[in-house]
């Protein structure tokens, strides 16, 4: 699938605006192991088997001496994902969730995340005894153009109310363009 064709694809579900069109920044991947070690190379060896990326160490912000871990140690791996490379991950994470997709799951900034219990429930990965299983959380970010302008270190300005993205906009764009739904609590 090349990226031309995602774009058009996503393209079509927005308004005419391009500027109000939602896109899909980034999705960030991660395994949090609790331990150093064996087990997080592990992770590291699924992630990267999972996405095709060289996933990246995060370490402990402070010590929690009831779980044996130490300021500094890495304890989870995590891997960014953007463009075309995203939407695959994307598509094939929430086959994994049935193509649904928590209400509540939603910031108000339009942002999502979910969680996935057991890497091997993803289609087309084989499970590998060695490695194991494990679950992992999946954080989209969602954002339109012209957005770095809040994010740029040199004349940094605010971003009007009219042009940020509303939790209810960025889940019409999920639903529209990834074909998820959207369930509703009781």
């Amino acid at each position: 699938m090349n990226q031309g064709l995602v774009a058009e694809e996503l393209a079509a579900t927005a308004p005419a605006n391009p500027m109000l069109r939602p896109r899909i920044e980034k999705v960030t991947v991660n395994i949090s192991v609790g331990k150093s070690g064996e087990s997080l190379e592990k992770a590291m060896k699924v992630l990267e088997q999972l996405t095709s990326q060289k996933p990246c160490p995060r370490r402990a912000k402070k010590t929690i001496r009831d779980f044996g871990i130490r300021q500094g140690e890495p304890i989870a791996c995590m891997v960014t994902l953007r463009g075309v490379q995203a939407i695959n991950f994307l598509r094939r994470a929430f086959e994994t969730v049935g193509n649904r997709i928590s209400e509540s799951k939603f910031d108000s900034l339009g942002n999502f995340s979910f969680g996935i219990k057991e890497h091997i429930e993803i289609p087309g990965t084989k499970y590998v005894p060695e490695l194991g299983i494990f679950g992992m959380d999946v954080m989209v970010t969602l954002r339109r153009l012209g957005n770095r302008v809040a994010l740029r270190h040199l004349m940094r300005t605010k971003i009007g109310f009219r042009h940020r993205l509303t939790k209810n906009e960025a889940m019409q764009f999920v639903k529209e363009a990834l074909g998820v739904e959207i369930v509703k609590e009781e």
